[in-house]
């Protein structure tokens, strides 16, 4: 489906019926898959042929959902996982061991900042984390010779910093690593990292991918431009042999598949952690209407920073998109359709304020979830960092009175009369 446009893309790709066959990508929802002589299974196991044996490792419904997510991203290979969280952790595990080291943008989800400077410590993976504004010198100086890879989301959640893909990658390569970046805020309809040098692309698909809150999913794409035997030292777990397959060197065997193959035979042999086919199903249906969805959720947020940042009782407000805020520059230069639908703001008054606000509100709901068709609001000092007192929400980037609002697809109109009235309620 290469030659297609994005849009053709998100409707056409991954599943292309043959004579006969519903028009529609099926749901196989089944566990196993039979065959009709032992050797055609144990065929499967060895890695010499590709096909169906067990739904933990490979299922048709998830294999066609993950492959349109891979020609959206310009990638060789993907493979879809239970969560964003699992896809993010399966990216780096799979070339990173213990005794190794990864460095990160410190403006990530919370729940990744959690998953690289605690549970992977727990694993022997040290991690450093630096400023997204991070110049090359600083970059250069956090990379140790165990350094297997640099991490960054593209839009990062919820604060809104536009990664440098650019100057990431050119300080990743330089050190012979690859840069794995966290898509999920802008999508490919917005940006596709791998033409600005990234080598792996990670996301949660329960986002803006599924667009309707209906599963949680995750997938990792391979670029298949990183060259793994020329740093083979560095990772053994893809140029060595892997004796629990019959001593098979992914990246001799499998050429640009290499790391999504390890990935799937391997990880997700072991850990699990893979979608239903049911969800994945769900997901295409979302997939078909990302090049619709997001133009609109982009101007619709659009419009709501704008008449945030003409209002009176807003003390700031996040949007890249507007022309002054600190990302614009970035923004223009990779997201120039526009970032994503999320905007954060503070309000005067600080924390009370903010939580009268949100329990005024009408037509946004307050929910953990964000980029979905529906307008949501959060306020992460309250709910998913409540945990942190005001000095350390600063230290991760987090203002105490930051707002996370997730403009939906509804009427602006609509969306903005309801904030301006909660407003009115939360300042009497």
């Amino acid at each position: 489906m290469s030659n297609y446009k994005i849009e053709t893309k998100c409707i056409q790709s991954g599943y292309t019926p043959k004579k006969g066959e519903p028009r529609v990508l099926p749901i196989y929802q089944s566990t196993t898959f039979k065959y009709d002589t032992s050797d055609q299974m144990g065929r499967l196991f060895d890695l010499e042929d590709t096909g169906y044996f067990y739904t933990r490792l490979q299922n048709p419904t998830n294999d066609a959902v993950a492959a349109k997510i891979c020609d959206l991203e310009g990638g060789v290979g993907a493979m879809l996982t239970s969560s964003g969280q699992a896809a993010n952790f399966y990216a780096m595990f799979n070339i990173c061991e213990a005794g190794g080291h990864i460095v990160a943008s410190s403006a990530i989800y919370g729940g990744t900042y959690n998953l690289l400077g605690t549970t992977m410590k727990k694993l022997g993976i040290d991690c450093t984390f630096v400023s997204p504004e991070a110049d090359e010198a600083e970059l250069q100086a956090a990379i140790r010779p165990n350094t297997k890879l640099i991490f960054g989301e593209t839009i990062s959640n919820p604060t809104l910093e536009v990664l440098d893909i650019e100057l990431f990658a050119r300080v990743a390569h330089k050190n012979g690593i690859p840069l794995v970046v966290d898509n999920t805020f802008a999508t490919p309809i917005n940006c596709r990292p791998f033409e600005f040098g990234a080598d792996i692309v990670v996301h949660s698909t329960t986002k803006y991918m599924d667009g309707h809150a209906t599963q949680v999913g995750g997938c990792i794409v391979d670029s298949g431009n990183f060259d793994w035997m020329a740093h083979k030292d560095k990772f053994p777990g893809l140029t060595t042999k892997d004796e629990s397959y019959h001593g098979i060197i992914y990246a001799e065997k499998f050429g640009k598949m290499a790391y999504i193959t390890k990935c799937t035979t391997q990880l997700m042999r072991d850990l699990g952690s893979i979608p239903s086919p049911n969800n994945c199903f769900l997901l295409n249906l979302g997939l078909e209407t990302l090049h619709l969805r997001m133009p609109r959720h982009c101007a619709n947020a659009l419009a709501v920073a704008k008449y945030l940042k003409n209002n009176e009782k807003v003390e700031w407000v996040n949007y890249p998109d507007l022309e002054g805020d600190k990302y614009h520059d970035r923004q223009l230069k990779y997201l120039p359709n526009g970032s994503c639908g999320v905007v954060t703001f503070g309000l005067k008054g600080g924390r009370d304020v903010a939580i009268k606000f949100m329990d005024n509100l009408k037509l946004a709901a307050i929910v953990t979830h964000v980029a979905d068709s529906r307008t949501s609001v959060l306020h992460p000092a309250s709910h998913t960092h409540r945990q942190l007192t005001d000095e350390q929400l600063k230290a991760a980037g987090v203002n105490p009175d930051l707002i996370r609002f997730s403009v939906g697809t509804e009427n602006v109109e609509d969306i903005i009369a309801d904030i301006e009235q909660a407003l009115k309620a939360a300042t009497v």
